[in-house]
């Protein structure tokens, strides 16, 4: 009988612990907490202030080609970290920014301007993030979601682990179907590089139309990347369906190589295989931060705590600027940058003895407001800090979507870096709402997407 109850109570722990929250801490969304889930009070001392509902639509001019005018151009900052002043404000800044004032001492700096919490979603993603919160639950120790129907974004708006809190950047709203023209460069120490360009799909099973529910049912989003220069990688296209769960279904990828003509399945598009012409500066999880399954991690969750995290990044792209203004030896140029003090959730990822990664332990640090990865401490078996990354966020007030202008990731070991996402010399800025079609997301359509 004794044992018989303890089973019960095992089976009802766990029922607990699976269980998707309440329906009386889903009524914290739009009261105490954001619509997705931050805290809508502001901090003791005013420096970080309360939510108001973001910034407007109308918040700027968007040119001819999208690009969005900065409506903080008039801001000064109000102070900028340097490499002599670092130890001030260390408590707020990353053990691998402060790693970067020690690697560039003289080039290094943080220019910290006001907070604005200018992030908003359209009504009909507040009305999924509510039904996620009441639905979802982890399964396969959380590295796979049920209940998630719909709609799906922002799996958990009130997380209660470190694997909920990373789920939740996952799941983020992009603004629907999207397509960009981007650039990445790889430089080398002295700063000079080769531009590689990018055309890439971001499409969702819900909105194309013509989708067989079936076949999309464990798929989070179609991917497509194709390169277009240089000539010498011209012609190679990528194809990632994202899969809900990756331990029931793993990553489905298929890679187009123009020299050989032929479509061949792509397994190492994933966890630390390596990036597309990365130069092996970033594995196939770096992209968008973090993206992939996170089975092979135990992710602890530390709490949230005040940051000085990459934020409103408008100056940054801007059209008039050539990438040879932003791309410098050693880093980005700083002084495009803008920083804001921020709330972040803080999560640890330790690899798991029975898996193996490049990066032994993740250091993440994650927007409240949006739940966009900001920041990202990477180290290396030996528990040395490896590669340090930034989140170069904006926020697309026009479509209400928040996004990356740049991601960096510094390689302070090499002294070499990777910087994704530039399109401010492209005919265009990001293009959302595409007509998608379900033929266009399969292993056949490659061959057409590649052809030069």
């Amino acid at each position: 009988m004794r044992k018989t109850i303890a089973v019960l109570a095992l089976s009802l722990l766990a029922t607990h612990v699976m269980a998707a929250v309440s329906p009386e801490e889903a009524a914290k969304l739009g009261t105490t907490l954001t619509p997705v889930g931050a805290e809508k009070a502001g901090n003791a001392d005013g420096s970080i202030p309360a939510w108001t509902g973001g910034i407007p639509k109308n918040a700027g001019a968007v040119d001819s080609k999208g690009f969005l005018a900065d409506p903080f151009a008039s801001e000064k900052p109000l102070f900028v970290i340097t490499a002599a002043t670092v130890d001030k404000y260390k408590g707020k800044l990353s053990d691998g920014q402060v790693a970067m004032f020690k690697r560039y001492p003289e080039t290094y700096k943080i220019p910290v301007y006001p907070t604005h919490r200018t992030v908003n979603l359209p009504p009909e993603i507040y009305e999924s993030i509510k039904r996620s919160a009441l639905n979802v639950k982890p399964i396969n120790d959380g590295n796979g979601l049920e209940g998630f129907t719909g709609n799906r974004y922002y799996a958990f708006p009130i997380p209660k682990n470190g694997v909920e809190v990373l789920w939740n950047h996952i799941t983020r709203y992009h603004g629907g179907n999207l397509r960009r023209i981007i650039t990445q460069a790889t430089p080398q120490t002295n700063g000079s590089y080769t531009p590689i360009r990018f055309e890439e799909e971001v499409a969702v099973p819900q909105l194309i139309p013509d989708m067989d529910p079936a076949k999309a049912a464990n798929v989070l989003t179609f991917f497509k990347q194709s390169v277009t220069a240089p000539a010498r990688l011209a012609g190679n296209v990528l194809l990632v369906h994202e899969t809900l769960d990756q331990v029931k279904e793993p990553r489905l990828a298929w890679i187009y190589n123009a020299g050989q003509r032929r479509v061949r399945r792509a397994p190492q598009v994933a966890y630390d295989g390596p990036g597309t012409a990365s130069d092996g500066l970033r594995t196939s999880d770096n992209f968008d931060m973090f993206s992939g399954a996170p089975d092979r991690y135990d992710w602890k969750l530390v709490g949230k705590k005040e940051m000085y995290i990459p934020y409103n990044s408008y100056k940054l792209d801007q059209p008039t600027l050539k990438y040879d203004d932003i791309i410098k030896a050693g880093h980005i140029n700083q002084d495009l940058t803008r920083y804001e003090l921020h709330r972040v959730w803080e999560v640890v990822g330790t690899v798991k003895p029975s898996e193996r990664h490049i990066y032994a332990k993740r250091h993440m640090y994650i927007d409240e407001d949006s739940w966009q990865v900001a920041l990202v401490d990477h180290y290396d078996g030996r528990g040395q800090l490896w590669r340090v990354a930034e989140g170069h966020a904006q926020f697309y007030y026009d479509h209400q979507t928040p996004a990356y202008t740049v991601e960096t990731l510094y390689d302070i070991i090499a002294g070499r870096y990777i910087a994704l996402g530039m399109k401010n010399e492209e005919k265009s800025s990001f293009m959302f709402g595409f007509a998608a079609k379900a033929a266009d997301y399969t292993p056949a359509a490659l061959r057409a997407e590649g052809v030069r």
